[in-house]
């Protein structure tokens, strides 16, 4: 077998050199409540609490600090000459919460789980291309895919891509077992769940003895909880909040450029947004510099509508300008010479949607495009909302490009929001996964983000710069994106 990529990064012996031996403190966070009651910890599920799963559960492959795969559950990865199989190599000696042991009959569970045609998971569309999951002994798992792939490792970065025990599908949802570094204690999904500690956890002991993860919908009031000292950390935080942390020894605040992005998502199947001349005449309205000032205080990095984040390796160099006169003469050409009117569903579960709405609302007017924005509770928003109501904010942690527009834009993909269909697109990324020269599958990756900037339904206007704040007490906590924060590491004074 030849060795197409290899990548076992040695577990760093600073984690090591971290590890506490004594937890203590409690640490506090703040979850959305984006799907309410229907909230849960099964982590392939659309109502998955993240901030929750995330310190639960391990992925076979993690973002390292500057998103390349890195080890996990397993420990190396290995593809034959054509990347159709990869073999991965499992940590030995790993417990799940409930005492039992690690193996790969459980990433055997976890995956096919996942690949079951029957599976509603939004994130199948990450990993579909594999069509065996074979346990070759207790450590190691051969995977078989139905098309060369040479990117394999980034899609099981996925956040949500967590190892469950074996046959526990039908209870996960409440028990939330796995093998990440803090435990299951109680989850309310409207409430306060709490973590405690894993002592056993493969890569030592945490530093926090529990963790407090409370649903608060709105945004404004995750901020006056980290001010009042309610929670510890939010990542939510404006740039026009940015200067009352700024002046204070109270708190401390990051800012981590990102891939992360917010954006106006318009139904494609819906008139008068099932015309790609109407699509594209709604996004040629805006002045990206101008709402990223607005909005972001200019910290962030102008998008053209392409859902790759700037420091992607297969991100195109688009240009995207302002054009009121032709988005009124393609308005026109549509059948539609003195505009639209549309309604722009809201809500306040992130703070810069408001604002982004009005930015966007004055610069649409003078192309004739009338929007009336309409505020929404923040609670129930992902589950009543979004891929609801015609038009709607929406947005998107970062993703690597190929699994971006494979789960935002395949024609029949679940987490396709804006009921996006096109053959030539679809194909686009068919021919891309499976070329296996770095350059010409840059090329295709490429063109496919063109022909998106042609047609598609989604004004990302930016990708946003986050700003992180946590309460002063707080240590070890970089908060860098793709949900790679090491938890464990992270103490409370």
């Amino acid at each position: 077998m030849k060795r197409f990529l290899i990548s076992s990064c040695a577990i760093a012996a600073v984690t090591a050199g971290m590890a506490f031996a004594e937890p203590t403190g409690v640490f506090r966070q703040a979850h959305e409540l984006g799907f309410g009651a229907l909230s849960s910890l099964d982590p392939i599920s659309k109502g998955r609490v993240f901030q929750i799963t995330e310190k639960l559960m391990s992925r076979l492959v993690r973002p390292d600090m500057d998103g390349v795969p890195a080890p996990d559950l397993a420990l190396s990865w290995t593809a034959n000459a054509d990347a159709t199989e990869w073999t991965l190599n499992l940590r030995q000696g790993v417990k799940f919460h409930d005492g039992s042991s690690f193996g790969s009959e459980d990433v055997v569970y976890s995956l096919n789980r996942l690949l079951d045609p029957n599976s509603d998971s939004p994130a199948r569309s990450a990993v579909k291309m594999i069509t065996g999951v074979e346990a070759v002994d207790a450590n190691t798992v051969k995977l078989t895919l139905n098309i060369p792939f040479a990117d394999l490792p980034m899609q099981l970065m996925d956040y949500r891509l967590r190892m469950i025990p074996e046959g526990s599908g039908d209870t996960i949802a409440q028990t939330g077992i796995g093998t990440g570094p803090f435990k299951l204690e109680k989850f309310d999904a409207e409430g306060t769940s709490v973590l405690v500690a894993n002592m056993d956890y493969f890569d030592g002991a945490p530093g926090v003895a529990k963790m407090e993860i409370i649903g608060i919908a709105d945004g404004q009031a995750r901020l006056q909880a980290l001010l009042g000292g309610q929670i510890d950390m939010e990542s939510g935080i404006t740039a026009q909040q940015k200067a009352m942390f700024a002046a204070s020894d109270k708190y401390v605040l990051q800012e981590i450029p990102t891939g992360n992005w917010r954006g106006i998502v318009m139904r494609n199947d819906v008139a008068p947004f099932t015309d790609p001349r109407v699509r594209k005449a709604v996004r040629m309205v805006a002045d990206r510099q101008q709402m990223l000032n607005l909005v972001e205080g200019g910290s962030g990095t102008l998008a053209c509508d392409i859902p790759v984040g700037p420091r992607d390796q297969y991100r195109a160099d688009l240009s995207c300008p302002q054009d009121i006169e032709g988005a009124k003469a393609l308005l026109a050409e549509a059948g539609f010479p003195n505009g639209i009117d549309m309604d722009i569903y809201v809500a306040t579960l992130e703070q810069t949607w408001p604002m982004m709405a009005e930015v966007f609302q004055q610069q649409a007017a003078p192309a004739g495009i009338r929007v009336n924005i309409v505020q929404v509770p923040s609670d129930g928003f992902w589950s009543e909302v979004w891929m609801k109501k015609d038009v709607t904010l929406t947005r998107w942690n970062e993703r690597p490009a190929d699994q971006a527009m494979h789960e935002i834009y395949l024609g029949g993909a679940k987490w396709n929001e804006s009921f996006y269909s096109d053959a030539d697109f679809d194909a686009m990324l068919a021919s891309a996964r499976r070329e296996l020269d770095f350059a010409k599958r840059k090329g295709l990756y490429v063109k496919a983000q063109e022909h998106l900037q042609e047609t598609a339904g989604t004004l990302i206007p930016y990708h946003v710069t986050k700003l992180v704040g946590t309460t002063a007490r707080v240590r070890n906590l970089d908060a860098v994106e793709n949900m790679s924060i090491r938890w464990h590491l992270v103490t409370v004074d």
